[in-house]
C-alpha cells in the first residue's frame, strides 16, 4: 500500500465525505469498498454510510437490439453517463437524494427501476472510470487506487463473469482483448496518477482496509 499526500485534509462539515475506489475491471474495488461498508455498518448505521457503483451509471441502451448492446465498449468513458452521476453525488453533497439508475448486466441496459440513495455522512463510491473524468474526480474528497496486475484481473474476472453474469469464457476473452486491456491502458491506469492512496494485494489487504476505517472514524468523529 503507497501513500500519496492527500487533498481531503480539510472537509466541509456536515458535508458528506466522498471516497472513490477505482482501478482496473476485477482489481478488487467491490471487495475492498463492500468490506469497508459491511465492517462499518454497524457502527455507523444505515444513515451513517452508503455505497454507489459506478456500474449503475452505464448509459440506458433500451433503444439497441441485444446484439448491439453487446457489441458497445463498456471500459471507455463513452458508455457511461458521467455527467448524471457527477450531477447526482453534487446533490448528495448538497444533501439532497437521488433516484440512482438499476443496470443489468445480462440484458445490457438499464431496468426501469431507481433506487432512492439519501445522503449519509460518508459516501463510498467504487468504478473502473471514477478518477480518469475531470469533473466526476473533483467530487471526490479521498480518492483511492486499487493497484492489481492485469493477469491477476483477467483471472478473476472469468471466475465472476461466468458465475455471476452467464457470460462464456469466449465471450470474456474476446471482450478482453478487444476493449478491457486496451481501456486500462489508455484511462484507467493513467488515472492512478490522481490517487491519494494506492493499494496492492487487492481487496483484501487487511492493512489498508483498516487504515482507511481508521480515517472514516476520524471524520465522522469530526463531523
Amino acid at each position: 500500500m503507497k501513500f500519496f499526500e492527500t487533498k481531503a485534509t480539510v472537509l466541509t462539515q456536515n458535508k458528506p465525505t466522498l471516497i472513490a475506489v477505482a482501478g482496473a475491471s476485477a482489481s478488487g474495488k467491490t471487495l475492498f469498498a463492500q468490506t469497508i461498508f459491511d465492517e462499518l455498518l454497524p457502527e455507523l448505521g444505515i444513515e451513517g454510510i452508503s455505497i454507489i457503483k459506478e456500474d449503475s451509471y452505464y448509459k440506458d441502451q433500451a433503444h439497441l437490439a441485444l446484439e448491439e448492446r453487446e457489441q458497445t465498449n463498456y471500459d471507455h468513458p463513452s458508455a457511461f453517463e458521467h455527467e448524471l452521476m457527477t450531477e447526482h453525488l453534487h446533490k448528495l453533497t448538497l444533501n439532497e437524494s437521488v433516484e440512482c439508475p438499476v443496470y443489468c448486466y445480462k440484458t445490457h441496459t438499464r431496468t426501469n427501476e431507481t433506487i432512492k440513495l439519501s445522503p449519509t455522512p460518508i459516501i463510498l463510491v467504487e468504478g473502473i472510470l471514477l478518477l480518469s473524468n475531470p469533473e466526476l474526480r473533483d467530487c471526490f474528497d479521498i480518492k483511492v487506487y486499487m493497484d492489481t496486475p492485469l493477469d491477476i484481473c483477467l483471472i478473476r474476472r472469468i471466475q465472476r463473469d461466468i458465475i455471476e453474469r452467464d457470460r462464456s469464457i469466449e465471450s470474456i476473452t474476446n471482450q478482453y482483448l478487444d476493449t478491457v486491456r486496451p481501456m486500462y491502458y489508455q484511462f484507467i491506469e493513467p488515472s492512478k496518477m490522481w490517487a491519494d492512496i494506492v493499494i496492492t494485494r487487492g481487496g483484501k489487504n487487511r492493512m489498508a482496509i483498516e487504515v482507511l476505517k481508521a480515517k472514516i472514524r476520524q471524520l465522522t468523529n469530526e463531523s
